[in-house]
């Protein structure tokens, strides 16, 4: 049952479409499925290990990179403007011409990188499995284990349905791929403006 929570948390956590969801569909219409897949999949790494750090209580880990969001904030929002204007400036013409120019695990390191700088995901991956009923005092290992690998499957789970979904209807949206581009540019840009802000 606890798995199953789990799977589901982490699903509908992924399903709103920010930044990296933006990024995914972007990918996958470029590089394809596994392009798109990986760009989630950055992610899903990423928040694993903040999610490991709530779950198992590395209270002195949390308490530094909290202490550090401030920094990691300004670096995530502008490696986010940096982001929406690559994709924004990004032609049709060159990415057909330099397919392999951007290797997969780029796409996921990339990712990663993006996610790894909001160390407030700490804060709302405690929230979300005190929500669960998962309290730190009565927890054992493997309910950690539990709650953690429910979470990243469920998250796994959307990434693949949503680069896969994507790739379904990618010959019919590729003819638009510069609006696309431009579109999905303008919302990380104004996304990575709004983390600096913030």
């Amino acid at each position: 049952m606890l798995f199953l929570k789990s799977f589901l948390l982490g699903f509908s956590v992924s399903a709103p479409v920010g930044p990296i969801g933006l990024l995914c569909i972007q990918r996958t219409l470029v590089r394809g499925k596994w392009a798109g897949f990986l760009t989630g999949l950055g992610a899903v790494s990423a928040n694993m290990i903040y999610a490991s750090i709530a779950a198992f209580g590395f209270s002195v880990v949390s308490a530094f990179l909290l202490e550090q969001q401030f920094i990691l904030r300004v670096v995530g929002g502008l490696f986010l403007f940096y982001l929406g204007v690559k994709t924004f400036l990004k032609k049709p013409t060159d990415q057909v011409a330099i397919l392999g120019g951007e290797s997969l695990l780029a796409m996921y390191f990339s990712t990663f990188f993006l996610m790894i700088t909001n160390p407030v995901t700490i804060l709302n991956f405690v929230a979300m499995f005190a929500g669960l009923g998962f309290e730190k005092s009565s927890h054992t290992g493997i309910s950690a284990l539990l709650m953690v690998g429910g979470v990243f499957w469920g998250a796994t789970s959307w990434w693949l349905i949503l680069s896969f979904g994507v790739s379904l209807f990618r010959n019919k949206i590729t003819p638009h791929l510069s609006i696309v581009n431009k579109i999905a540019g303008l919302l990380i840009i104004l996304l990575g403006m709004l983390a600096f802000i913030k």
